[in-house]
């Protein structure tokens, strides 16, 4: 019986139901005097992926949120025999892991501080895992979703905010104006000629037309 190992698997020999050895990546010619079973396990970095999580943040609001995990087995062996189905099992320690983060935090931190609350969520789930033979490089909040109401409410304060960002720009616009006229009006209050000046750079414009008013003189 021969075997062949791939770079990225390591497989478990078993003679009569019982393990026998590791066998690295190559060509192995295994004997068949005996009951002979090989399990394959990939070693290469896997990802998890945790969706349509209903949680409950600690103010109380309802949302729905995705996790993703990044992981890697690294004892073949203890892959195979902690547990009947070791993913499953990384994916509830996971889930676990999203809650308690999640009903610590506002829904105001979830939104704005996701990153600096999914640094320690990778370190919580290997805390509480058993001995799977795997480690967790990451753990990380993807998306987080709204109920209806809360997105329409968080849309009406955007627009509320930009709307008097618009205002406050409008204002400053007309104050800077009315400051201008005044600027220069004072101006020609000051310096009739200036009008005059005005008047006539004003004539030589073409197309424009001026109309000049005549006084009755005094009899």
């Amino acid at each position: 019986m021969r075997v062949t190992v791939m770079d990225w698997e390591r497989t478990l020999l078993y003679r009569d139901g019982r393990f026998q050895r590791l066998l690295a990546p190559g060509r192995h010619r295994i004997g068949r005097a005996r009951r002979t079973t090989t399990i394959a396990v990939d070693i290469r970095p896997r990802m998890l992926h945790v969706s349509g999580q209903e949680l409950l943040t600690s103010d109380g609001l309802a949302l729905r949120l995705s996790a993703v995990a990044g992981w890697t087995v690294t004892d073949p062996v203890a892959f195979t025999t902690g547990a009947q189905d070791a993913s499953h099992v990384l994916y509830h320690r996971v889930q676990d892991a999203v809650r308690d983060v999640v009903s610590a935090a506002s829904l105001a931190e979830l939104t704005a501080e996701r990153a600096r609350l999914s640094e320690g969520l990778a370190a919580l789930v290997v805390g509480d895992l058993p001995e799977l033979g795997v480690v967790v490089s990451e753990v990380a909040i993807r998306d987080v979703m709204l109920p209806g109401e809360l997105r329409r409410a968080a849309l009406e304060t955007v627009l509320a905010r930009e709307q008097g960002r618009a205002d406050l720009e409008r204002a400053r616009a007309e104050a800077a104006a009315l400051r201008s006229l005044a600027n220069t009006a004072r101006l020609l209050e000051d310096h009739p000629s200036l009008l005059h000046l005005r008047t006539l750079q004003a004539a030589t414009t073409p197309g424009t037309k001026l109309v000049l008013e005549t006084r009755p003189s005094a009899t």
